[in-house]
């Protein structure tokens, strides 16, 4: 077929040469781009529908890996063909550990026990929690598959190393999902993750373009975020059960630790400190992990990779909370989580007391693109991008203004 000129094509087919100039002008940034993307920890970890609860924290723990697919468990004699959508959902340690904390709680399983099992004698070892879990077979025999009824797995939405940061953004503005799975080319391995992190440090890249400091040179208290005004507390004088409790009910992946007194910020707990007393649950020394020395270690790997260790020296300490009031600007808040390799910034007010929280996911909604298939416009950052182009978004479609 004779390839259409490029002006007739322009005057004769409008919206489909616009979208397609836009699209090119969102696409430019590869995620492959990102350092480390392919040796992430834990990338040949994966989980199948019929293991047991307590085989998959434990198997994450001993892999150093932050969470793992799931897999159906098929019989590969009966089902040929089906292996290239087997990956069905994701689900990390901590939400594990957790859920299995709460349902000791609730079946009165001795908790407090729990807490205080870790010792240096090596007969506490029968009473740690994978022991606890062996002891209450209801607990640590269920299924991962039957943790779907729960609601804790997260949505498996796979990408490869040819998508680009307008498809990333996509996805992760439409889905409260912390990581995006790559896959190989044949689609039946994961190859490594692309971070919420990762995300925020690549649009950092665009720091001083005018289309992105439209959106990001605008102070916090003229957003809305959807935990601005709701931050999950507990007392610095009151005990870690109290706090991981508080953590698994507060649905957000970090709680402030507070003074009783002055009510002022001290500090966190997040999943990601929930390792540290597995260390004292399991009683096993952090040297018998499986690490991998071939890490990169510059910031891009850190934020692909690093982020998704279990055990992650990267992440700022709990006595050092991250924190940004609502004066500060986005950027700020982008810069201060890229820099601490945080996945969350407390917001507080002038007294330094915690009044919200701020999540990755927040500031990738400021960016959203807009939506392809439906009437919403997306976020600032677009629409700012599509004033530029002479575009704008019409029932769905994009369409150049003139």
């Amino acid at each position: 077929m004779k390839e259409t000129p490029r002006a007739d094509h322009r005057e004769n087919n409008p919206e489909k040469d616009s979208a397609s100039a836009l699209q090119v002008f969102l696409d430019r940034i590869p995620i492959s781009s990102i350092p480390g993307i392919k040796n992430s920890p834990g990338i040949a970890v994966e989980l199948k529908t019929g293991d047991y609860v307590k085989d998959a924290i434990e198997l994450l723990y001993t892999k150093n890996a932050f969470g793992a697919p799931i897999a159906e468990d098929l019989d590969p004699d009966t089902t040929v063909g089906r292996f290239l959508d087997r990956y069905i959902g994701f689900i990390d340690f901590a939400t594990m550990f957790l859920w299995s904390l709460e349902k000791c709680e609730k079946g009165r399983v001795p908790t407090a026990h729990a807490n205080t099992i870790a010792s240096d004698h090596e007969e506490t070892v029968k009473g740690s929690f994978l022991n606890l879990l062996e002891h209450n077979p209801e607990i640590g025999q269920t299924k991962v598959g039957e943790l779907a009824k729960s609601f804790l797995w997260n949505p498996f939405f796979p990408i490869n190393s040819e998508d680009t940061l307008f498809h990333v953004l996509l996805l992760l503005s439409k889905h409260p999902v912390e990581v995006l799975p790559v896959l190989e080319q044949s689609g039946l391995q994961v190859i490594g993750y692309v971070t919420q992190n990762a995300v925020i440090q690549l649009l950092l890249q665009s720091d001083g373009l005018a289309w992105f400091d439209n959106i990001a040179e605008k102070p916090l208290s003229e957003f809305r975020f959807e935990n601005e005004e709701n931050a999950s507390c507990v007392y610095g004088d009151e005990s870690i059960a109290k706090a991981l409790h508080t953590l698994f009910k507060s649905q957000i992946s970090a709680i402030a630790v507070v003074d009783r007194q002055t009510q002022r910020l001290i500090g966190s707990v997040r999943s990601s400190d929930v390792v540290l007393k597995v260390e004292e649950f399991i009683h096993t020394e952090t040297s018998n992990l499986d690490s991998d020395p071939t890490i990169e270690r510059d910031i891009g790997a850190l934020l692909s990779a690093g982020a998704l260790h279990l055990q992650n020296s990267f992440l700022p300490r709990m006595d050092s909370p991250v924190s940004n009031k609502k004066t500060d600007t986005l950027k700020q808040a982008m810069k201060n989580v890229a820099g601490t390799k945080s996945n969350f910034v407390f917001l507080v007010d002038h007294l330094q007391r915690p009044v919200g929280v701020l999540t990755l996911r927040d500031i990738i909604l400021q960016f959203a693109p807009p939506s392809m298939d439906s009437n919403i416009q997306g976020g600032g950052f677009f629409e700012s991008a599509l004033e530029q182009t002479g575009c704008h978004v019409k029932n769905g479609t994009l369409v150049r203004d003139h």
